[in-house]
């Protein structure tokens, strides 16, 4: 029993250590015969075998250990993969050659709890004929398969059951295993040094700092200046409020026509006044708001000052004319209001009429578009029916060019059979190329490090030669008289210290200058502010007069009420055919909401995936057949090989 267990330990070793992506099977066997000299010849013949077989049936073994972990033994360790994929070897492959006692010691000969869990899987009669026959079946025939594996195994069902029922009966007797209470960690103190006591600071002398001066009490008060041009600010607008009153209730003098002189009479001409204006019942005044500053730039206050300035001279020509015995204009203007009047109201006639008119072309693009939906629908089923040709076309097609593709790849496998041994010779040559190449480099390296020492030494006698020079002494520093003169015969020679006071002096002339220019500019700024500070009061006044006078006006248009607007011809047809237009463009909505359904497509997209599978299932069947053709041709090879 020790016999065989060492034996199956050394076939698991050999496997653990085989890499099925960088290993081929023959050199892996090759490398394990030369490992393996050690061994006695039976036990040497006896692993080689088990290892090679278990190399050639990797795929059907795979399948089984790989079930097995995901069903039964998912509780059992993946170090023991290999295991269970032997004892499956020897299940399947070399029972009737080995005897069932000798494949009973080497089961008991391993751990019996994992042994009972791998074959009470493994020859469970509903896994074997049922998936496991299946799985093998897409790699060899399966009448092959019926033959050689299953049936035998179905025969050998009595034998293994009652070794199942031995090991279930070993794992019943063994003990269980005693609990045994984990140790608990005891902390242990840190041996540490006790650091010594800080030591308490000298507290530091405050400095006295002298006390500082109060705050001026004129800081947090306003400056006499401010609020005495605040009271000139109101007195001066209140005499311009009374002025305005006189003005508005009064009639200017000049603005009388004169009488034609009577006849026989010697005396001077007198002027009849006509009766006064009666007085408005309330006069609203513009009062703007002073609590927001508006600062306003030099060049604005002079704009603003000569525009007022250009009011009041128009005013006085105009006082002039009168006064010269020029006509009246307030039949002119009222003439004026209503020549105006007429004009907004026939804008207010043709506003109306264009506005109808985009509603009513509104109106005729909402009924054009319904009738394109209209007739583009019945273009789309026309398309929708042309489609569905289409794509039965394409359908069609597409299978054509599928199965030409298959038949291409059919041809390209096998082409790439013939290519690894085409690989290993260009394999060949390319090492042999990389070692001569190699050689090359060495070379090319010994010469440039030859190379390289040469350089630094030159470097090395260069910089001795440079540090021997950098040692020599050398005088260092001149005398310099400034007060002396080169004397080279310029004109106008002369030394550094009369250079240097030459400077000062006309350092000095230019600060002289430029405090008289800074004298004569604040002097201008200051005549400049002053005008400008008068400038801003006639602004200020200006403003009043000119919006009390606005007031006024607002007041006289506040008072005469508009008319209504008359109704026009024009917009009454425009309304009555908009109306029209809205109730056909409803019906048509309505009769558009009310299409017959859809004619029911068929269902193409669900015949063409039926077909795309039945043609995947097909091209499925088709590799596995040729795969168990290939592998029934290279199994007689590899056990020449092997033997």
């Amino acid at each position: 029993m020790a016999y065989y267990g060492k034996c199956i330990e050394t076939v698991i070793e050999q496997l653990d250590k085989f890499k099925p992506q960088k290993d081929s099977p023959e050199q892996f066997l090759e490398a394990a015969s030369t490992a393996l000299q050690t061994l006695s010849p039976q036990e040497q013949a006896f692993v080689l075998e088990v290892l090679s077989g278990c190399l050639e049936y990797r795929k059907l073994l795979t399948i089984v250990v790989d079930a097995f972990y995901v069903r039964d033994g998912r509780l059992c360790l993946w170090s023991d993969y290999n295991l269970f994929q032997v004892i499956c070897y020897l299940a399947t492959f070399q029972l009737e050659e080995l005897g069932f006692q000798l494949f009973c010691s080497i089961v008991k000969s391993q751990p019996a709890d994992k042994m009972h869990k791998f074959l009470r899987f493994f020859f469970n009669p509903l896994n074997l004929c049922s998936w496991i026959k299946d799985e093998w079946s897409l790699i060899y025939e399966t009448a092959h398969v019926k033959e050689n594996w299953t049936d035998p195994l179905m025969r050998w069902q009595p034998e293994v059951q009652a070794l199942i029922s031995h090991l279930d009966g070993v794992l019943a007797s063994q003990p269980p295993l005693p609990k045994t209470k984990a140790k608990v960690t005891e902390p242990k103190k840190f041996n540490l040094t006790v650091p010594r006591p800080r030591a308490i600071p000298v507290p530091e002398p405050v400095p006295v700092v002298a006390k500082p001066r109060p705050v001026p009490r004129s800081t947090y008060q306003s400056p006499k200046e401010q609020q005495t041009l605040e009271v000139t600010k109101r007195q001066n607008r209140r005499k311009a409020e009374e002025l305005l009153l006189r003005a508005n209730l009064g009639e200017m003098r000049c603005a009388v026509p004169r009488q034609p002189p009577v006849q026989g009479s010697k005396k001077k001409l007198r002027l009849q006044f006509p009766p006064r204006i009666r007085k408005t019942p309330k006069l609203t005044f513009y009062r703007p708001n002073d609590d927001v500053p508006v600062k306003l730039n030099t060049a604005a206050i002079l704009r603003e000052g000569a525009l007022y300035q250009r009011q009041v001279e128009k005013e006085l020509q105009r006082v002039d004319k009168l006064v010269d015995g020029a006509g009246d204009f307030s039949e002119f203007l009222e003439w004026q209001k209503k020549m105006q009047a007429k004009d907004l109201r026939e804008q207010l006639a043709a506003g109306e009429c264009r506005r109808l008119r985009g509603k009513l072309s509104h109106e005729e693009a909402a009924a054009a578009r319904q009738r394109l939906v209209q007739e583009k629908q019945q273009q789309a089923g026309q398309k929708r029916e042309k489609m569905a040709e289409l794509a039965q076309q394409c359908a069609e097609r597409r299978l054509q060019e599928e199965r030409s593709v298959k038949e291409l790849v059919a041809q390209v496998t096998e082409g790439h059979r013939n290519v690894q041994v085409a690989q290993v010779k260009l394999m060949k040559g390319r090492r042999q190329a990389v070692q001569a190449v190699m050689e090359e480099n060495r070379g090319l390296l010994q010469r440039r490090v030859q190379e390289a020492r040469e350089e630094k030494r030159q470097r090395c006698e260069l910089i001795s030669q440079l540090r021997a020079l950098e040692t020599q002494p050398t005088r260092k520093g001149k005398l310099v008289d400034l007060t002396q003169i080169p004397g080279y015969g310029l004109e106008g020679e002369m030394s550094v210290v009369e250079l240097r006071e030459r400077l000062a002096r006309l350092k000095e002339a230019q600060r002289r200058e430029e405090a008289e220019k800074r004298d004569q500019i604040t002097q201008a700024k200051r005549a400049k502010s002053q005008e400008l500070q008068d400038a801003l009061e006639q602004i200020a006044l200006c403003r009043s007069a000119m919006g009390r006078a606005a007031a006024l006006r607002w007041e006289e248009k506040k008072a005469a009420a508009p008319g209504a607007p008359s109704q026009d011809e024009r917009v009454l047809e425009l309304q009555r055919r908009v109306a029209e237009k809205a109730a056909e463009r409803r019906r048509q909505a309505a009769l558009l909401h009310l299409s017959p359904p859809r004619a029911v497509r068929p269902k193409l997209r669900a015949q063409l995936e039926a077909q795309h599978w039945q043609e995947l299932e097909r091209s499925r069947e088709r590799g596995l057949r040729a795969l168990q053709r290939g592998g029934s041709a290279c199994g007689p090879a590899r056990r020449l090989e092997a033997a």
